[in-house]
């Protein structure tokens, strides 16, 4: 995390350094990002990058610190339509709501879904409080929905969270490639073409995972 001697900086200063590396992690991820170039374009001196930082992965963590403030804000005033909604759809409310952050941050989230997926740092040491997070919430989903009887009870809990893990990333990394070569990523996320790509993306998740009729009515 950030040296006081950073959060001391005038708030522009602070996100002129911070746009700095965003840039620097969406062109180049966190391997081969240069410190260098963060401060030439930050305009500050290395002594004094190093005032505020540790290294490039102290900015990085720092980075997901930012954007997970930045999404409390964003959701604190979102609710799902409706107040009775299953699992599976409230868990699509979740991704699509996510896709539209993300189009309003959209190098922020390009930045961090480069470093954390591109490289695999998501399921790595190095950000293993980050990854065990949402591992929670999906797990918490899961037990709610079986509990209700909308997922199949001989479900590994496991494998439904792994799979609702990887197939989140599978969307946010499609929705932010796909995104990035749109002129207007938010008007291009909010197009019934790509609404309708999320709904089939999350549908073969989610038959996957449901209860079918027969095996309500207790038949194989």
């Amino acid at each position: 995390m950030p040296k006081q001697t950073f959060l001391n900086l005038p708030q522009e200063k602070r996100q002129t350094i911070i746009s700095a590396a965003v840039e620097e992690f969406a062109q180049f991820g966190l391997e081969n990002a240069s410190t260098n170039r963060i401060v030439e374009n930050s305009g500050i001196s290395k002594g004094s990058f190093y005032q505020y930082f540790e290294d490039k992965q102290d900015v990085f963590r720092y980075l997901l610190t930012v954007l997970e403030q930045e999404k409390m804000n964003h959701f604190k005033d979102k609710h799902p339509p409706g107040g009775n909604l299953d699992t599976f759809n409230y868990f699509r409310w979740m991704v699509k709501a996510g896709m539209e952050f993300n189009s309003a941050y959209p190098r922020m989230a390009q930045a961090v879904s480069r470093v954390l997926l591109g490289e695999g740092l998501y399921y790595g040491k190095l950000l293993t409080e980050y990854h065990q997070k949402t591992i929670q919430v999906f797990e918490m989903m899961i037990k709610q929905a079986i509990e209700r009887g909308e997922v199949d009870p001989s479900i590994d809990v496991e494998l439904a969270v792994m799979v609702m893990d990887t197939w989140t990333n599978a969307i946010s990394t499609y929705i932010l490639n796909e995104g990035m070569k749109q002129k207007d990523i938010m008007k291009w996320v909010r197009s019934a073409k790509t609404q309708e790509k999320i709904d089939k993306l999350l549908y073969v998740m989610e038959y996957g995972l449901r209860k079918t009729e027969s095996q309500f009515s207790g038949s194989m």
